[in-house]
């Protein structure tokens, strides 16, 4: 039990950043720093949806609490969208409005988590959800998949049942994903969700990349599966889809006997998300269908340019290319090491261990956190720091 001075024990090593001393070293560096590292963009959101639209004189109280569950245009808009893109309406009750999806994973893990409950989280990962779970007290179980999808024989449904114990508690899916960009086919998904049910499990299901696609038709999320909706529980944010991260909102939805408790711990954490912000998104929403085709557009071509110069295949969504560096390591060079040199040439990645143990000499590079010309010097600076 922890006592003066010190802190959780759940709460120890948690960071918020991964990459401190590579900030510290790149404010000291001259010249320009291409952020490779961050998981962000560089487009400006839908114009209507941007915080200067949103006017007092049209939003009565517009800087007061607003309801818990989420501003009504925004419910409205986030129900029209969903049925838009999945094909499958979701009850008033069963939304829930976070504030951003980082929150909202945060809420639902303290809404279903005891400690010692263990998480399956196939890796690599999105690095703050392993937090998300360790804060509760929960065990993040590392089952090394997405970058193994294309090896001959491998079996991404038996690796996942392989981790289940009698303290699994729920599933984290991540499809698009980060940091791989590879989607999960509708196979796979539903045979993922069918291991699931049948051995007690919830899915919490990461759509924070949905809407960012590089294939012909859009993914399938499993949470529309008949068959494992009871179980489902899927988290939806603005942040990459519509640049919008800086206004933090998202959106839950789950079973009808869970949202209430869902609810109530959202209460606990943030209240609500900021009012403002909330009609901001409920307009890119409804205004940002082509703002998003055009997204899409620029995004696949920075995805195929970046894919290009470092002779990786072509992402199938998300913002990033996971890739192992280990051929790139000079002798007795650590990751550290190499972290260092790239950035001394202008380029900051983010390291592979934040996405799970077995990857200490992989990197992430994210291809939408600047324009293409940038993005284009950027990796004209990488492919050189890389033949050093």
């Amino acid at each position: 039990m922890p006592r003066f001075p010190a802190a959780a024990p759940s709460a120890e090593g948690l960071s918020d950043t991964v990459f401190s001393g590579l900030l510290e070293r790149a404010r000291q560096l001259p010249g320009p720093i291409y952020p490779l590292h961050v998981g962000d963009t560089y487009l400006e959101p839908p114009l209507s949806s941007r915080a200067e639209a949103q006017l007092s004189s049209e939003h009565p109280r517009l800087h007061n609490y607003s309801p818990v569950q989420g501003e009504p245009a925004l419910l409205d808009a986030i129900q029209i969208k969903v049925e838009k893109r999945h094909g499958v309406k979701v009850p008033r009750e069963q939304l829930q409005v976070m504030s951003g999806a980082t929150s909202g994973l945060g809420v639902v893990c303290s809404a279903l988590l005891a400690p010692g409950d263990e998480v399956i989280i196939p890796a690599p990962f999105w690095p703050l959800i392993r937090g998300a779970v360790r804060m509760r007290g929960g065990v993040a179980v590392e089952v090394p998949l997405f970058t193994r999808l294309h090896e001959p024989g491998f079996d991404p449904v038996a690796a996942v049942e392989a981790a289940i114990t009698e303290r699994s508690v729920a599933l984290y899916l991540n499809s698009p994903h980060n940091p791989s960009g590879a989607v999960l086919s509708p196979e796979v998904l539903h045979a993922l969700g069918e291991l699931a049910a049948h051995h007690g499990l919830w899915i919490l299901t990461d759509e924070v990349y949905e809407d960012l696609y590089y294939t012909p038709e859009p993914p399938v999320a499993l949470w529309r599966d008949p068959g494992v909706r009871e179980r489902c529980i899927a988290t939806h944010s603005l942040s990459k889809a519509y640049g919008l991260a800086g206004s933090r909102v998202g959106y839950t939805h789950g079973p009808e006997h869970v949202m209430p408790t869902i609810r109530g711990v959202q209460t606990f954490f943030t209240y609500c998300a900021p009012r403002p912000l909330q009609l901001g998104a409920a307009r890119a929403l409804l205004d940002g269908d082509d703002w998003l085709a055009h997204a899409r557009s620029v995004y696949a071509k920075a995805a195929r340019s970046a894919a290009d110069a470092l002779d990786l295949p072509m992402p199938s969504g998300g913002s990033f290319l996971f890739f192992d560096a280990t051929r790139y390591l000079r002798r007795g060079e650590d990751m550290r090491d190499f972290l260092l040199r790239v950035l001394e040439s202008g380029v900051m990645l983010t390291p592979g261990s934040a996405s799970g143990r077995d990857y200490e000499r992989w990197v992430r590079l994210c291809f939408t956190s600047v324009p293409q010309p940038e993005l284009d010097a950027a990796l004209d600076c990488l492919r050189s720091a890389l033949r050093s």
